[in-house]
């Protein structure tokens, strides 16, 4: 499932993860670290949506 920045609208998509944040593909949302924040505006995780 993907996840939305509620602030700036960037979209973690497992089939991508986030490598430069040490994120690897195919990581489920719920398994990144507590401490990662969205590599667009840094943002914690807990501001992150479930997309429909």
């Amino acid at each position: 499932m993907k996840y939305v920045c509620e602030a700036c609208g960037y979209v973690y998509d497992p089939a991508f993860g986030d490598p430069d944040a040490g994120v690897d593909i195919g990581t489920d949302f719920k398994d990144i670290p507590e401490n990662w924040v969205c590599p667009i505006c840094g943002v914690p995780k807990s501001d992150f949506a479930p997309m429909e």
